[in-house]
């Protein structure tokens, strides 16, 4: 059995196999290993294949489709059944999932939380039953064994300095906000931290774009007719940001926009000669989901996990769109 321990980091040879571990402590990067060390094992007879769970807060994001295709490639590499639900952002229903799973006898449960606190039965469900939870991309609260996602906070602000940069240190910006979970939360916390540092940017408006292209649409065309000096706006993932990007081009005024996601199309629209999209703060889903399988084995195993892996973002612009992906 393979321990590892949260005050020693230990040698781990073969890092080299595992994908875009960016910057992440030993210990984080050593758990992920232990993904690689299954897939090598041969399994004893007649022993039941592990059966991971897995419930979303939406499927309708390639964010999150992206994070689905990245567990299935995990799972067929150790031999694991998964089984995976999507909660359609209803809270009540990724309760009733969950239980769903427990019954189905699952081993580990990855929970994307679309409500950190009403998941929070399902949490101690899940423990009572001797399950591994880990929660990814956002946390939840209850027993949780541990908590893998990005650097929101770090995102948003990334973003908004690049904003407030963009336009010259000065003139009004507006915020296309989100569903009030955790990571958008976060993000918009970070954006007005950073732009706090420039007193001559005003945030002069701040609407729910609910994160998706046709409202977002609506709302940026409204804060446009609203405020007829905007420079910028900061969308708080790249779906919105899409609707928001429309609206901008169809007003046909200099508006600057910037995100946080790295989805392929705002990759895209970011290189595009002239784009009012000119930056997104990169997460990386492929990497959340390996991570998290690595330290639920690690922790079934017997190891003394960390509470809470953040893992990186990366600014993405014109220079350096070309050839990212997640």
């Amino acid at each position: 059995m393979t321990h590892l321990s949260s005050t020693a980091s230990p040698a781990c040879p073969s890092l080299h196999r595992l994908h875009r571990l960016r910057s992440l402590r030993p210990l984080a990067a050593c758990a992920a290993l232990a993904l690689g060390l299954m897939a090598g094992a041969v399994p004893a007879a007649n022993a039941a294949p592990l059966k991971i769970g897995m419930t979303f807060q939406e499927l309708n994001n390639p964010y999150f489709v992206t994070m689905q295709k990245a567990l299935n490639d995990a799972a067929a590499t150790i031999g694991a059944q998964v089984v995976v639900t999507d909660a359609h952002h209803d809270v009540s229903k990724q309760v009733s999932d969950v239980e769903d799973m427990l019954q189905k006898k699952i081993d580990i449960l990855l929970v994307n939380p679309t409500d950190s606190t009403g998941i929070q039965s399902a949490v101690t469900s899940a423990k009572k039953a001797g399950v591994v939870v880990v929660a990814v991309d956002a946390n939840a609260n209850g027993p949780v064994d541990s908590f893998v996602g990005s650097r929101n906070f770090d995102a948003g602000a990334m973003s908004c300095e690049y904003l407030a940069k963009a336009i010259g240190g000065s003139g009004e910006v507006a915020i296309l906000d989100g569903i009030p979970v955790v990571p958008i939360l976060e993000r918009v916390r970070g954006c007005k931290s950073a732009l706090a540092k420039f007193p001559n940017v005003k945030v002069v408006d701040t609407q729910n774009g609910k994160q998706e292209r046709a409202t977002a649409l609506s709302v940026t065309e409204n804060m446009i007719q609203a405020h007829s000096t905007l420079k910028g706006i900061f969308s708080v993932n790249d779906g919105g940001s899409m609707g928001a990007l429309s609206a901008i081009e169809s007003s046909g005024k200099d508006i600057k926009l910037t995100s946080v996601d790295g989805a392929p199309e705002a990759i895209t629209a970011i290189q595009k000669p002239n784009s009012k999209f000119i930056e997104t703060s990169a997460q990386f889903p492929r990497d959340q989901i390996r991570i998290a399988i690595g330290i639920a084995l690690a922790k079934k195993w017997g190891a003394n996990v960390p509470k809470t892996i953040p893992v990186d973002v990366k600014l993405v612009d014109k220079d350096n769109a070309k050839g990212f992906s997640w």
